[in-house]
């Protein structure tokens, strides 16, 4: 057996990948988004956790395991548009090219209240880039993080994650998947383990992702220190924002992730997920 993953290892994967034991045969390579989402759908790897917009965009070639998600119920942290003027008065709006996911929820977003600001890629720290000239600023995964408790924090004794401010020093950080919440009531799910229909993973790799899944989940905390010392951060603002993932892809996740492809991808063809837990014995039996 010959198997590669693409992993994107940013810490809200954590719990899933640090623990995670590949099989014989299994290897891996680590990228941002864009890197595996392209790195899948030309046969580099042969799964991949990737955006989930793309997974929607690409649903005729690809399928998802039925359990596995990053999702979020409310704010994420790391998705974050870092903005000077409100949000009906931007003008330029910086995007990265790490992600599509992020890209095509603030479409989404934008649409939705009928705004249709001007959007340029541009790399860089989100203050860097507003003294530049952008309004706006899409900045995702750990460094949006970081970039999130640089204007909002520090956290002091007396305060929550949940009682920190939005805004502070002109800058305001709006939280793509709080605002998603807001118009829908709906989790949001960024990512999927994706694979192409002909192709699907061994069930030793998915059997050793389950149990590094719980593990992880299992020890959080620890999880939570290890790379809050490695963004430098609060041990306790990691181990809230880990907190808040949902890593299982439930009936609440799919609902979202429905509606946010009808809305992204009008005309996609259907979604489709491998057999859950347990399915898999019995399909082999019956076969």
């Amino acid at each position: 057996m010959s198997y590669k993953a693409g992993w994107i290892h940013f810490t809200n994967v954590a719990p899933i990948l640090d623990s995670l034991v590949l099989p014989p045969g299994v290897t891996a390579i680590t990228g941002v988004p864009t890197q595996m989402n392209a790195a899948l759908l030309s046969g580099q790897v042969d799964i991949a956790n990737i955006s989930a917009v793309e997974f929607i965009r690409n649903a005729d070639v690809l399928e998802a395991l039925p359990d596995f998600s990053v999702a979020v119920l409310g704010p994420v942290y790391s998705v974050n548009l870092f903005h000077t003027r409100p949000l009906e008065d931007l003008r330029r709006v910086a995007l990265t090219a790490q992600s599509a996911m992020s890209v095509a929820l603030l479409e989404v977003l934008l649409r939705e209240r009928g705004l249709n600001p001007t959007l340029e890629r541009a790399e860089g720290e989100a203050e860097t880039l507003l003294a530049q000239g952008f309004d706006g600023v899409l900045r995702i995964g750990d460094s949006a993080l970081r970039e999130w408790y640089g204007v909002v924090g520090p956290l002091t004794p007396e305060t929550t994650m949940t009682g920190l401010p939005h805004a502070a020093r002109g800058i305001t950080v709006t939280d793509l998947a709080e605002e998603w919440f807001r118009l829908t009531g709906h989790p949001f799910t960024f990512a999927v383990w994706a694979y192409r229909k002909d192709n699907p993973p061994p069930p030793e790799l998915v059997q050793a992702m389950r149990e590094a899944r719980r593990d992880g989940i299992g020890h959080l905390a620890a999880v939570a220190e290890r790379h809050a010392r490695k963004l430098g951060l609060p041990e306790r603002v990691v181990q809230h924002y880990l907190w808040n993932f949902r890593y299982h892809l439930e009936a609440p996740d799919r609902l979202g992730l429905h509606e946010f492809a009808a809305k992204a991808v009008p005309g996609h063809a259907p979604l489709t997920f491998g057999p859950r837990p347990g399915e898999e014995r019995t399909r082999s039996a019956a076969d």
